[in-house]
């Protein structure tokens, strides 16, 4: 309102009531480099997100790798822990056989019975690494 009087029209017959219509633009002239900084920021953030990358990528394959290499390793221990406990069980065959006839005494046997339990422990323990090595790889690379 325009006017010292309270009304849609003042005493003269005048309309009290106007309107405004007020506008703004902003051009900006000089940013002090603003736009150059941050395209240059975004280049360094997509040059960084390239390098970590490439990190994550050479570090699965190094696991991959890796854990191949253990498995491997594990296959060919349980292979020579079998071995041993077939050994150890002939041994003891053996050493019964030669205790039935004779020849053997108890400890012998008692020796034998050890040594086929060591040699079964052995294998078990070299199975779970086994396993243990597969469970790796499957959980880095999924199922097979």
């Amino acid at each position: 309102m325009d006017s010292n009087f309270f009304a849609l029209h003042n005493p003269d017959g005048s309309r009290n009531l106007g309107s405004v219509v007020q506008a703004a633009v902003n051009v900006p002239v000089w940013n002090w480099g603003a736009t150059r900084s941050k395209v240059r920021q975004a280049e360094l953030q997509k040059r960084q997100a390239e390098v970590d990358l490439n990190f994550a990528r050479r570090q699965i394959e190094a696991n991959v790798t890796g854990l191949y290499l253990e498995g491997q390793a594990a296959k060919a221990q349980l292979d020579s822990l079998r071995n041993s406990a077939d050994l150890a069980s002939e041994s003891l065959r053996l050493t019964l056989l030669r205790y039935q006839g004779g020849e053997a005494t108890a400890l012998e046997v008692v020796d034998a019975q050890s040594a086929l339990a060591l040699a079964r422990n052995a294998y078990d323990d070299g199975l779970a690494r086994y396993r243990l090595a597969l469970a790796n790889i499957q959980t880095l690379t999924g199922r097979f």
